[in-house]
């Protein structure tokens, strides 16, 4: 049973410009709270063409203005552009030049979206924090909070929330974790909110058009570094302008000639070489994770079983977890699983509660 909050609280909400943020908004102001809204700037200004369509986009922060104008809130635009560009773009950019594929957008909660914000809350005397994210928490008789599934399946974001810790989940609302996209639409529309049927973007806010490689370039975070695509036997097959612009699995764009379809297998930056082969060899049973965050427990008390996601989209398979006091684990897939790819976030369910999880090694 998901928690409530019984008394009036103080709640800030981080507003994006979207319909969801904008609901969880209005929500909670239906049920008696005293709702602070504010919108975290993460590009600097020279720069904010690159995001003008996303959350973090000059037109995000039109449309969360007017949101909170229409709902008698207080708002604030907070500048954390700095932090942004340590935190996410430097990360996102050292993961693939090591050869990992990353995952921004957990980052980008668990330092700015839960971290952030929550040390804004505590200036602006705010109980509470609340995010439009379609999740779950409730807190145990023994005091844990726990984090769980969204009730719409579809649009259940639990995966990108693994990382957080337990001072931060425990001062967190999620009030869309009950209902449906459908549900969120109608609460703006019966509100009279701008952003009721705004098309939600699917890609990387900072990313324009979805392509990663061009923004890695024209940012000058990554330069052009030829080097050998080779298969599993080290043959020389062709050449590559840099391991940062291929992915495990990848099947287009390799540039070489094969009668066979041919896969990104390995990315390896100590001899800046892509390796390929068939499909058949992008399946593994075992892996290590590291960077592990528990949920219910400070520590597993042994081995368990669960669901593993691998990636956001991964339906989820059986999987046996062996958990270590370092902060790694093994992962022992009940079937092969495909494309397992160093740098994504591996994470943990017992139906809809989430276990935890950590950064698939390389």
């Amino acid at each position: 049973m998901a928690t409530t909050v019984q008394r009036k609280t103080r709640v800030l909400v981080g507003m994006s410009g979207g319909v969801d943020s904008s609901a969880t908004a209005a929500l909670l102001l239906e049920q008696g709270h005293d709702v602070v809204g504010v919108t975290l700037k993460l590009w600097p200004q020279d720069c904010v063409n690159r995001a003008e369509d996303k959350c973090c986009g000059p037109q995000a922060v039109m449309d969360a203005r007017s949101v909170s104008a229409k709902l008698g809130i207080p708002y604030y635009l907070v500048d954390e552009s700095a932090e942004f560009q340590q935190q996410v773009i430097r990360y996102f950019a050292d993961e693939y030049r090591a050869g990992r594929t990353p995952n921004p957008c957990v980052m980008c909660n668990q330092h700015l979206k839960f971290g952030t914000l929550i040390d804004r809350a505590k200036r602006l005397g705010c109980d509470r924090i609340a995010t439009g994210h379609f999740a779950r928490v409730e807190t145990t008789p023994e005091g844990r909070t726990l984090l769980r599934r969204g009730r719409d399946l579809r649009k259940d974001q639990s995966y990108f929330l693994f990382s957080l810790r337990q001072h931060q989940l425990e001062r967190v609302l999620f009030p869309l974790g009950e209902k449906t996209k459908a549900d969120t639409r109608d609460v703006a529309r019966e509100c009279g909110l701008r952003t009721a049927d705004k098309e939600e973007s699917m890609e990387i806010c900072f990313v324009p058009d979805n392509d990663y490689g061009k923004f890695l370039e024209q940012s000058k975070l990554v330069e052009r570094h030829a080097g050998d695509i080779v298969d599993t036997e080290g043959m020389v097959l062709g050449r590559h302008g840099g391991i940062e612009f291929y992915t495990i699995g990848q099947r287009r764009g390799l540039g070489i000639s094969s009668p066979r379809p041919l896969y990104v297998l390995e990315l390896d930056p100590a001899t800046n070489r892509v390796v390929v082969g068939e499909e058949d060899r992008l399946s593994r049973t075992t892996f290590t994770v590291d960077s592990c965050n528990w949920i219910p427990w400070d520590l597993p008390p042994g081995d368990f079983d669960c669901t593993a996601k691998i990636r956001y989209n991964h339906p989820g398979a059986a999987a046996t977890v062996s958990p270590r006091p370092d902060g790694t684990a093994t992962v022992r897939m009940h079937e092969p699983a495909r494309a397992v790819t160093p740098g994504q976030a591996c994470v943990f369910y017992q139906e809809d509660l989430v276990l935890g999880g950590g950064w698939i090694r390389r």
